[in-house]
């Protein structure tokens, strides 16, 4: 990959290429490890004899502690500035929890670990984000966001077919310690990001003689167009996180025998999607705005619902889900460029992002409750009617009252900060 180019071609002069092709590959091998956290766990401790309460409570302590993690993780990215090494600290806790889970999978521990998993994920997201826009700089942080968003896409793609075979082949205990081991080579990769690269973009920051998170969330909280975008993406992801179990379930009651295909199906080919797009999308954000594409992405929420409500036939499920990589791309890639955006002068970007990843949480939350209880009430298309309605009510609201983020100038924040290390 070439980062050098005309127009329409890739344009990250900004820092070199061995700090680029570094970030790019700690995306992906971030995303290897934070897969075997997801349905592979609950397979795992299914086969250890766990009951469904036990499980239940288990993730439900963990989204917990990420949920209220949002804010303190992007206040100590912020005040801290040592993206690299919370990064590297914040791999280390994850491998040793998959580890700690694959040696131990007793109740006590398996707790323990999850603590230990969703703490340090909410130092990666900011860190990520961080070392991304301290690399580039505002003018290109749309592109750089969607280079991680497309290989974390890839690796979510391959660590679940290899780990789907070593669970498979093996044992699903075998997946925690190739959870555990993919630390390495992300490791190894974020060591290639060079401080120096680093120093090139500084994360503007007000000066202040210490930094005071009770004063930088009263800052963001007065930032109306922070509050509007936090609202929007609140009802997206209220809109959209329980489209999938829905899918899931109707796929299971109509074609049981294939059910596990067809679910894996609805996973990998939005991912493809997002990782095909989500560079284009931030390279044309970048140039051209994020209103028009995050518009498109918002759209395609409510009409992915509607269209699953007119269905059952799992074939045309799983093809309507593709248009939730189109959402993905567009929502993943231009939230994080427009809260860059909102905070080039404040310097509060991690804490901005805590503040979105906050609503994010509260919708999904509260979606996968809301779209269960529907369908068990009214069924499965009521279900998708009403999440299409919210979905629209999130691109009516982003639509009437969002402004543009992206500023024309060149940035004049990007310089280098002595005072800023790694």
């Amino acid at each position: 990959m070439q980062y050098t180019g005309g127009h329409g071609e890739p344009r990250l002069l900004a820092s070199s290429q061995r700090s680029h092709v570094g970030l790019d590959w700690f995306s992906f091998f971030v995303a290897d490890v934070q897969m075997g956290f997801g349905p592979f766990l609950t397979v795992y401790l299914t086969t250890e004899k766990w009951t469904n309460a036990d499980i239940g409570l288990v993730f439900t302590v963990g989204s917990v502690v990420a949920l209220l993690g949002q804010l303190p993780g992007g206040a100590l990215v912020d005040a801290v500035r040592r993206e690299r090494l919370l990064a590297s600290l914040a791999m280390i806790a994850i491998g040793l929890s998959a580890f700690a889970i694959a040696v131990w999978p007793q109740f006590s521990a398996v707790l323990l670990a999850q603590l230990l998993h969703s703490s340090a994920s909410v130092i990666i997201g900011p860190a990520l984000a961080a070392i991304s826009l301290r690399l580039v700089g505002h003018d290109l942080i749309g592109e750089r966001l969607g280079r991680n968003a497309g290989f974390a896409s890839a690796g979510s793609v391959v660590a679940a077919a290899a780990m789907g075979a070593c669970g498979y082949y093996l044992s699903s205990r075998a997946v925690f310690y190739v959870s555990a081991s993919m630390v390495i080579p992300a490791l190894i990769a974020l060591q290639l990001v060079s401080s120096k690269d680093l120093r090139r973009h500084a994360i503007a920051m007000k000066k202040r003689a210490e930094y005071s998170i009770g004063a930088a969330v009263a800052e963001l909280v007065k930032n109306r167009v922070l509050l509007i975008l936090s609202a929007a993406v609140c009802l997206f992801h209220l809109a959209n996180a329980s489209i999938l179990p829905l899918v899931a379930n109707t796929i299971t009651l109509r074609a049981s025998d294939r059910a596990t295909a067809l679910v894996a199906l609805c996973i990998i080919g939005p991912q493809i999607v997002v990782a095909l797009a989500s560079p284009r999308i931030g390279r044309w954000a970048d140039e051209h705005g994020r209103r028009p594409l995050f518009l498109l992405g918002f759209a395609a929420l409510p009409v992915r619902a509607a269209l699953l409500s007119f269905s059952s036939n799992p074939p045309v499920l799983v093809a309507i889900q593709i248009l939730d990589g189109f959402s993905g791309a567009a929502i993943g890639v231009l939230v994080a460029s427009s809260v860059a955006d909102l905070t080039r002068e404040s310097g509060n970007f991690n804490l901005a992002l805590g503040l979105i990843g906050i609503a994010m949480g509260v919708g999904a939350a509260i979606s996968t409750a809301l779209g269960g209880a529907v369908a068990y009430r009214f069924g499965a298309p009521a279900a998708f009617m009403m999440l299409a309605a919210i979905g629209l009510a999130g691109f009516l609201l982003y639509a009437l009252a969002m402004p543009e983020t992206r500023h024309p100038e060149t940035d004049p924040s990007d310089e280098i900060d002595p005072d800023t290390d790694t």
